[in-house]
């Protein structure tokens, strides 16, 4: 499966979250979103900011494990299957700050993006790490392309 796929199945998966689920929600089936200019806004402003990120996705990925998540993280670096994180886990974890950036930047609510970032976060570092190891350096350029990629589609 590619990695657009991937990450278009997670966007899906997302938008059918229950907002009212709190911690632990699961995807409930799919859905129009990942096929939708707000599903590729979305995915895009997340790569773009993980992108702009001071350390970038290395930084989101310490404070996450900062944050008691590490268990987390780890399951999507290696190679088995990646653990579900939840809208309040990130939220608790990343802060508000982080957030509100992206919110300000589609338009959708605090609780959209949270419901789309817990979906997406994990397929996209579990696709940058294939072989269980995230790449060292700037890895700006490999989100720059993959929101490119997606947008393209």
């Amino acid at each position: 499966m590619s990695i657009l796929s991937t990450l278009a199945g997670a966007l899906e998966g997302a938008a059918n979250l229950n907002p009212g689920a709190g911690s632990g929600g699961a995807a409930a089936g799919a859905g129009p979103m990942a096929g939708s200019a707000s599903g590729a806004l979305v995915l895009s402003q997340i790569l773009e900011a993980l992108r702009q990120q001071p350390g970038g996705l290395t930084s989101m990925l310490q404070s996450l494990q900062q944050g008691g998540l590490g268990h987390l993280v780890q399951s999507w670096i290696g190679t088995g299957a990646n653990l579900p994180v939840s809208a309040d886990q990130l939220r608790n974890a990343l802060g508000s700050d982080w957030i509100s950036r992206i919110t300000r930047m589609t338009g959708l609510s605090q609780v959209q993006v949270e419901q789309h970032l817990s979906g997406v976060l994990p397929q996209i570092v579990d696709h940058l790490s294939p072989n269980g190891q995230l790449p060292q350096g700037d890895l700006s350029s490999e989100l720059g392309s993959l929101a490119q990629r997606f947008l393209q589609r």
